[in-house]
């Protein structure tokens, strides 16, 4: 049964574009700063240095497929949309499919193994440890971030703990003594078979495989998915090695560690697993719904 969803009257979906718009500003505001002043920050930059999404395409809301916007002639030079000859604009979901439909397929499988899979929480966010693995100040990653508890302790908490990531992309940055240490051998051809909600880094790349989808995500979709990565981002960071004390939050307040060698740290990062997990799965059900709709719109007329 194909959904056709009511027109969009000029009023109602350009009241939504303002608001994504408004958002999607306050989101990146801190961001474009730094960039005009010519500033980074280690943790909340990392989103626009890894993911390959600009402000200006956070800022581009979509209603999603098969939601006819009316008065939108001004998106006739948007690619993937169609503007009929009433000024009726919707994506172009054949010309999007023929592009995109093996990218489509592969995002769906991802997205719906991670969410079946049972969740692990048991990492402890040791992926960020083992990027550092007896490696010399001037080799790790965020050079000019100080280790917390210095190189040769950290490099005790990695011998001391089984490593068991699951994530690829966490993976492959492993020093290399470490690399052999990790129970698994994520690659990318296991990646579907592997990867699991627990894992920040799989709540973080539902963003990524959002903006790859493009126009069939509806906006407000993309920007819950950019929210969940950047807070992710931040547990990230306080339970890895680095002291990321002197920087805020999103919520303007110091970053404090997560002392993920400790019990008491231990517990609090699986409980932010937890969270971020059920935030994921909940995300990865919007996405695999607007994947859904688009396929049964293909095809179909305005």
């Amino acid at each position: 049964m194909i959904r056709h969803p009511a027109p969009q009257g000029t009023a109602g979906w350009r009241d939504r574009e303002h608001a994504h718009r408004e958002r999607a500003d306050a989101l990146t505001a801190g961001h474009r700063e730094r960039r005009r002043i010519r500033e980074r920050h280690p943790v909340e930059d990392f989103l626009w240095t890894y993911y390959s999404v600009k402000p200006t395409e956070l800022r581009r809301w979509h209603p999603g497929a098969g939601v006819p916007l009316e008065h939108a002639r001004d998106r006739s030079d948007w690619r993937y949309y169609a503007v009929d000859s009433r000024g009726t604009a919707r994506v172009d979901l054949d010309a999007f499919f023929a592009k995109r439909a093996g990218t489509v397929d592969y995002v769906a499988a991802l997205l719906r193994a991670t969410r079946d899979r049972a969740p692990q929480f048991g990492c402890f966010g040791l992926h960020e440890w083992a990027m550092v693995y007896r490696s010399r100040p001037e080799q790790i990653r965020h050079v000019g971030l100080p280790l917390r508890i210095g190189h040769e302790a950290t490099d005790a908490v990695v011998e001391s703990h089984r490593i068991t990531c699951t994530h690829f992309d966490a993976y492959r940055f492993f020093t290399p003594e470490a690399a052999p240490l990790n129970v698994l051998r994520p690659s990318r051809e296991t990646q579907p078979a592997l990867e699991q909600a627990g894992c920040l880094h799989a709540g973080m790349d539902v963003y990524k495989w959002a903006a790859k989808l493009g126009p069939i995500v509806p906006g407000e979709a993309l920007l819950d998915a950019f929210v969940l990565a950047r807070d992710i981002r931040e547990a990230d960071m306080r339970a890895s090695p680095y002291d990321v004390s002197g920087y805020s939050g999103s919520d303007g307040t110091p970053l404090a560690p997560i002392p993920i060698e400790t019990a008491p740290g231990k517990r609090e990062y699986a409980a932010l697993q937890r969270g971020f997990a059920d935030r994921g799965n909940a995300l990865r059900d919007r996405v695999l719904e607007a994947i859904a709709i688009a396929r049964e719109h293909v095809g179909v007329g305005g």
